[in-house]
């Protein structure tokens, strides 16, 4: 966190956070259980809340861990949530839980993204998501949101392109009003600019937005879930997301269990 950010203290952070959730502020304390009075008094900086207090307002404005932290900081208290690589020894379970769910997916593609949608892993039927893409793209960090977009990734191949790009899009907002991140409202903005059809909306209603691919197995559809770790207590495992992609029809099913049968 900014020497600024510190200095301001909690005050400015917690009232942007609950015009952010379109709260007023008698609103937030008769849900966190704290008098208006207090409440105001702390975000013109009058009074210097406990880090409980802190955690408990961040609770009911549903604030990220990451930023909870940063909360604590502007309010001199130290951090709570701990915070790693993926790859240290302390994420052991959760690297197994996401391979879990990476092999048990099979034949079907799944990846994994972190909060600034840069991939952290793939299945093997993830390949065939990736296939075309210009060799330059893959350099890690890749990130998938520019992937679908770039005409030198995934967007010559989606059939449906004006479709999943709103779908994308939508997802990005969704994410930037529920944290805030001006790095995701930057991604927003460009993958926006790049080339291609908007969406115009469907003549029939649809159960998911499809993504329809073109691949060497001939055209697939798919419907897809997002998968996180709801009981996270740690940074990086809580914004972690798993993205599954199911057949959204029999051709698509077909093609990949075929695909995935050992050659004879």
């Amino acid at each position: 966190m900014t020497t600024a950010t510190a200095s301001a203290g909690v005050g400015p952070l917690l009232r942007d956070w609950r015009k952010r959730r379109r709260l007023s502020q008698l609103d937030l304390a008769l849900d966190a259980g704290v008098s208006a009075r207090h409440l105001s008094f702390v975000e013109t900086g009058r009074s210097r809340p406990s880090a409980g207090m802190v955690l408990q307002l961040a609770d009911r404005l549903e604030v990220p861990l990451r930023n909870r932290n940063q909360m604590l900081l502007a309010a001199g208290h130290a951090p709570v949530f701990e915070q790693h690589d993926l790859e240290d020894p302390e994420m052991a379970p959760v690297r197994q839980a996401i391979d879990l769910i990476l092999d048990g997916h099979e034949p079907y593609p799944a990846v994994v993204i972190d909060r600034a949608w840069e991939m952290l892993g793939a299945n093997q039927a993830g390949a065939l998501l990736l296939a075309g893409v210009a060799e330059d793209l893959m350099a890690p960090p890749v990130n998938v949101m520019r992937l679908a977009r770039q005409p030198e990734g995934m967007a010559p191949r989606i059939l449906n392109l004006g479709e999943w790009r709103g779908h994308l899009l939508e997802r990005l907002e969704r994410q930037i009003a529920l944290t805030g991140d001006p790095a995701l409202t930057s991604l927003r903005d460009e993958v926006a600019a790049y080339p291609g059809p908007d969406h115009t909306g469907g003549s029939e209603p649809a159960i998911a937005v499809p993504l329809r691919l073109s691949t060497e197995l001939g055209e697939l559809s798919f419907i897809s879930t997002v998968a996180t770790f709801g009981t996270a207590v740690e940074v990086t495992a809580s914004e972690l997301s798993i993205e599954s992609f199911f057949p959204a029809d029999e051709q698509t099913a077909d093609a990949l269990i075929h695909a995935a049968r050992p050659r004879k």
